[in-house]
């Protein structure tokens, strides 16, 4: 592990709430209580779980100003600030970093993409844009580019880049990359149902979506992993599969939009171009739910 980090454990990757006509601010509040009475480690805010690409700028800033006013130092709160503009992304960095964020999600550039040679330039001015640590995010499945090891090895004594949130689906990849970078940077999981895989490879955690939902569940997981009780963390994380699965039986936020509003944690309104969950996916969701103990 690291000497650069953010967090250890589970990160939650927060939703948003949404009325008709704005942030549910209310509900936001319930929903970071509900985080930190339940022992997450830290607070994502703005990440693709939080539907940032729907929102506007002074939303945006609000969400992140509200969050680091309510979480009071308690919990690290990072907020989301990539994109496929680098000028744009270091202007919401910066903003970030003045209105009290503890760190920053940088997603790789989507849509117009960039070589591995881009990459290195677009997060070593991004990251040296502020003093906050960053959070890399390789998800090639939404944004069509891959941050290969090789790239990450070239970025990781970057003194602001502190880790990364994997989600490449490939394990040889994985390896890889933890095998270059030496512990230099902490390596996050991305996806819930790989964090204790991750973690054996030489993770640090989690930034995760089902945390929404099962917050301690997912923070006992890893801290199963930390104290050494790997059959505990072995059988919570048979147990995490079929749940997690059906959390993404839709694309994210849509399941675990509707799993937040069946515990009564907040209303689940989305924003186009993301819709209600179908019936027939609603029905397998609820299922995994009970069986998971969540539903009566």
């Amino acid at each position: 592990m690291s000497t650069k980090s953010l967090f250890k454990g589970s990160c939650v990757a927060l939703i948003t709430p949404f009325t008709e006509e704005g942030v549910n601010f209310e509900e936001l509040e319930r929903l970071i209580e509900f985080q930190i009475k339940e022992g997450t480690d830290a607070i994502l805010m703005l990440g693709t779980t939080g539907e940032p690409s729907t929102m506007s700028d002074a939303e945006k800033q609000e969400v992140i100003k509200f969050a680091v006013k309510r979480v009071a130092g308690r919990v690290p709160v990072i907020a989301g600030a990539g994109g496929n503009n680098t000028q744009k992304v270091i202007t919401d960095a910066k903003k970030a970093e003045e209105l009290g964020a503890d760190g920053l999600l940088l997603i790789t550039p989507y849509y117009n993409k960039c070589t591995q040679g881009g990459l290195v330039e677009h997060f070593t001015l991004v990251a040296g844009s502020t003093g906050l640590p960053a959070i890399l995010y390789n998800v090639p499945s939404r944004t069509g580019v891959n941050l290969l090891p090789s790239t990450l090895d070239r970025l990781a004594d970057h003194e602001n880049i502190w880790g990364i949130k994997e989600a490449c689906c490939n394990f040889e990849q994985i390896c890889e990359a933890i095998k270059v970078c030496q512990g230099r940077i902490e390596f996050y999981s991305g996806d819930d149902a790989v964090t204790y895989p991750t973690m054996a490879m030489g993770g640090s955690g989690v930034i995760s979506v089902t945390a929404n939902v099962i917050p301690r569940f997912m923070k006992e997981l890893t801290q199963a992993w930390f104290d050494g009780d790997i059959e505990k963390a072995q059988q919570m994380h048979f147990k995490l599969l079929p749940f997690s699965k059906a959390c993404f039986i839709e694309v994210n936020p849509i399941p675990i939009k509707a799993a937040a509003k069946m515990m009564g944690l907040c209303g689940g309104r989305l924003r186009l171009p993301l819709t209600e969950i179908e019936p027939q996916n609603r029905q397998k969701l609820e299922k995994a739910m009970r069986d998971f103990g969540l539903l009566s």
